[in-house]
C-alpha cells in the first residue's frame, strides 16, 4: 500500500520516464522489504542493539544508498549529473541528521525509555518520516513548479538557518510539556503511566489507553518534521528533480536509526559538525539566490564544498580538542 501510495503521488507531481519509474518502483520496494524484515523477522522482540550490529546496519544502508546512486548513474536520463545531485542531497541530509539524533537522544532520556524500546521507537518514527518527508516534498514540488519565485524564499531561509545554527552554543534543550502535540495528547486523550511491555495502545479496566511510549513517538515525529523544514530546501537547492529528492532523503532517514545506536554515545565529539553543517546551509541559500543573476554553481561545484566541509569538519572535531567550559572544569576538579 505505500508503495503504491508513493508511485502514486509520484505520477501526480512529475511527468516522469520510464526508467525513472522503474527506479522509483526499484526504491519503494527496497524499502518496504527491509522495514517488513526488520520489525517482522529481525526485531521481534524488543532487545537492546549492539554497537557493532548498529555498526554493520550503517555500512549496510550507506552500501545500499551508493548503489542506488550508481543505477541513478547507469539508467537514469539524468546520468551523472543526476547521479551527483542525489549523492549531494544525500550527504546533507545524512549530515543534518546528526542533530536530529542528538534531540531524538534527549527525548528518550527525557521520558528515560528503556534501551531496549528504542529500535521500536525510531522505526515507527522513520516510518512516519517516509509518509510526512514524502508529503512535504511532493507539494513542494508543486508549488515550485506553480511559483517558480518560492525557491528565492527558500534560499533567504536556507542563508537564515545557516547564520542561525552557527552561532548556536550546540546545547540542545527540550521542553516537552511547551510541545503542542503533547498537550493536545495529554489534554484529549486517555493516557496511562504504564508502560505496557513497550506497546503504544492497550486496554486499561475496559478502556482503551495510550502509553507513555506513544507520547515519545508523537515527539520524534514532531521533532523530524522540524529538522524537515531545514532539509527540505537544501535539497530543492541542490535538484528540483523530486525523484532524486525523495530517495536521498528516505535513504538518509532509514540509515538514521543504525547511526543512532553507533553514534548515542559518542556524537558530542563531533562539535564542528553543527559548524560545517550552518556552512553548507548558508552556501546551499546564496547558490540559490545567486540564480537570480544569472549566476549558476555547477552541480560538481556544489559537491565538492558539501562533502569538503562536512570531512573538515570532522576532521578538526577530532584533532582539536573541545574547550572545556569554566564551570566542568571546577566539577571535574572538586
Amino acid at each position: 500500500m505505500l508503495s503504491a501510495l508513493n508511485i502514486l503521488l509520484f505520477s501526480l507531481f512529475r511527468n516522469q520516464s520510464e526508467r525513472e519509474t522503474i527506479l522509483f518502483g526499484v526504491f519503494a520496494l527496497i524499502i518496504i522489504l527491509f522495514l517488513v524484515l526488520d520489525l517482522g523477522l529481525f526485531h521481534k522482540q524488543a532487545r537492546r542493539i549492539s554497537t557493532k550490529s548498529a555498526l554493520y546496519q550503517s555500512i549496510f544502508w550507506v552500501c545500499v544508498s551508493t548503489l542506488f546512486g550508481f543505477f541513478i548513474y547507469k539508467y537514469d536520463d539524468s546520468g551523472a549529473e543526476g547521479a551527483v545531485e542525489y549523492f549531494s542531497a544525500y550527504l546533507t541530509e545524512y549530515a543534518l541528521s546528526v542533530d536530529n539524533i542528538f534531540v531524538i537522544l534527549l527525548i528518550l532520556k527525557y521520558f528515560r525509555v528503556k534501551e531496549e524500546y528504542y529500535h521500536k521507537t525510531l522505526f515507527w518514527g522513520i516510518l512516519g518520516a517516509i509518509v510526512f518527508r514524502g508529503i512535504f516534498i511532493f507539494v513542494g514540488a508543486y508549488l515550485i513548479h506553480q511559483f517558480h519565485w518560492i525557491l528565492y524564499i527558500f534560499g533567504v531561509f536556507l542563508i537564515y538557518s545557516g547564520i542561525r545554527i552557527y552561532f548556536e552554543d550546540g546545547d540542545e534543550k527540550i521542553e516537552p510539556e511547551k510541545n503542542p502535540i503533547m498537550k493536545f495528547c495529554l489534554r484529549f486523550l486517555p493516557m496511562t503511566k504504564n508502560e505496557h511491555g513497550g506497546s503504544f495502545l492497550v486496554r486499561e479496566n475496559g478502556r482503551l489507553v495510550f502509553t507513555p511510549l506513544f507520547l515519545v513517538i508523537a515527539l520524534v515525529e514532531t521533532t523530524d518534521l522540524i529538522f524537515a523544514v531545514d532539509s527540505i530546501p537544501a535539497a530543492f537547492a541542490i535538484t528540483q528533480n523530486e525523484f532524486l529528492i525523495y530517495t536521498s532523503n528516505i535513504f538518509a532517514v532509514m540509515g538514521l536509526r543504525a547511526m543512532f545506536f553507533l553514534l548515542a554515545g559518542i556524537i558530542d565529539k563531533f562539535y564542528l559538525l553543527q559548524k560545517g553543517l550552518s556552512i553548507i546551509l548558508f552556501f546551499i541559500g546564496a547558490k540559490m539566490l545567486l540564480e537570480i543573476f544569472d549566476i549558476d554553481v555547477g552541480v560538481y561545484t556544489s559537491f565538492s564544498v558539501i562533502i569538503a566541509t562536512l570531512t573538515l569538519s570532522i576532521i578538526f572535531s577530532v584533532l582539536v580538542p573541545r574547550k572545556e567550559e569554566p564551570e566542568e572544569k571546577d566539577e571535574v576538579s572538586s
